[in-house]
């Protein structure tokens, strides 16, 4: 008989709680509600699938590297802030050692090992790995209803660094002539904008041409005033249930709509969905086309500062949602919207969104993605619980 992922998923949640947890108690003694979730998210995420237990090469044998990876995930879950409270937590608890993969204290690697292995998680981007492959095998097969789509400040200690001139517009470009032209003098047709050159673009292309490095970034907040933070950008794809599909970390400065079109082709490849949503930052023409073109709907708020002339018939019934404003069912859809928002707060209130202590895109994504990796799959378990 043939299961659905759905009823394979509830039959390994009943599995787990009816067998797993009693048998576990009985080793190692009364778990925590912790705990229980660190065992939902291992089991479910397999980490072994992808890392080896030791490292190869000559000499002494390296840590084992699925116990570290386990124990970068329980850091996520446990919400701790940073690798000596992990130790800590792993010298006096021994349920959450044994978790890990380590019977005693001795086995327990120094913090530096710690900072290594991270180094080469974070180089082979390792937990962006496991969360595609959890997507791929969750959510391949569900017809997703809305992709909610937006981005969050992260912040960093680090030194912000100023826009090359290649990421400030584009690798290949030419930088504008300063100044009026003179009489006479032919204007040149301008080069062609980062989302105009995205709609030509393999989603590799366009991950490169996204600047990356650290610098300041300004928003204003929910009542209307300006705030910046030094750090990073988090954009998000979230599906229906709060599952974040796909992640992207760009430059603080980075305005949300130049990373709409890689985050949509990333999604595509992973799930089938139909709806877009998106607020008004994302009010271009070029991504709701891009959008169209993926055969999804999008639903896309309007942004007040856009003139609303339009030039021709046919480009006001492209954009009668916006002339219009949503109405009825569009209104209830649109308000799916807010489960990108709850996801970014789950993220930085409960799986270290808030504690970044490593510098440098790679590292920085690395500990990103180890708490949406747990997220993802602590909220999967949410909806069939």
């Amino acid at each position: 008989m043939y299961l659905s992922i759905g009823e394979q998923l509830a039959q390994f949640l009943r599995v787990l709680q009816g067998h797993l947890f009693p048998t576990l108690e009985e080793q190692m003694g009364p778990m925590s509600s912790k705990h229980q979730q660190l065992v939902e998210v291992l089991t479910l995420i397999r980490v072994e699938t992808l890392v080896s237990p030791r490292a190869g090469g000559v000499g002494r044998p390296s840590a084992d590297r699925r116990a570290i990876a386990n124990a970068f995930v329980a850091k996520a879950v446990f919400n701790l802030s940073t690798t000596r409270q992990l130790l800590d937590r792993l010298f006096s608890d021994a349920i959450l050692r044994r978790l890990c993969g380590w019977e005693s204290r001795r086995e327990v690697p120094h913090e530096s090992q710690f900072s290594r292995v991270f180094a080469e998680f974070a180089a082979s981007q390792l937990p962006q790995r496991l969360h595609e492959a959890l997507i791929a095998a969750t959510q391949k097969e569900r017809l997703i209803g809305h992709i909610s789509r937006d981005a969050t400040e992260i912040e960093a200690r680090e030194k912000p660094q100023p826009l090359s001139k290649s990421e400030a517009i584009g690798p290949g470009q030419a930088a504008p002539k300063r100044g009026r032209p003179k009489k006479g003098e032919p204007v040149a047709a301008p080069d062609p904008t980062r989302l105009e050159r995205q709609a030509s673009m393999t989603l590799e292309q366009m991950l490169e041409e996204l600047p990356r490095a650290c610098n300041v970034g300004s928003k204003k907040n929910s009542k209307g005033y300006l705030q910046s933070w030094t750090g990073y950008k988090l954009h998000l794809d979230v599906a229906d249930g709060q599952i974040p599909i796909s992640c992207i970390l760009t430059s603080a400065s980075l305005h949300d709509s130049q990373a709409a079109i890689p985050l949509a082709c990333m999604t595509a490849g992973r799930v089938t969905s139909l709806y877009d949503l998106m607020d008004s930052a994302y009010d271009a023409e070029l991504i709701s086309r891009y959008s169209r073109g993926l055969g999804h709907v999008p639903m896309i708020d309007e942004n007040p500062r856009r003139d609303q002339t339009r030039k021709s018939e046919s480009e006001a019934e492209q954009r009668r949602c916006h002339l219009l404003g949503f109405r009825g069912a569009e209104q209830l859809r649109y308000r799916e919207r807010t489960t990108v928002e709850r996801v970014n707060a789950r993220l930085k209130d409960e799986f270290g969104g808030r504690s970044i202590r490593v510098r440098g895109h790679g590292k920085v994504m690395c500990h990103l993605m180890f708490g949406i990796l747990a997220l993802a799959a602590d909220q999967i378990l949410r909806l069939l619980g």
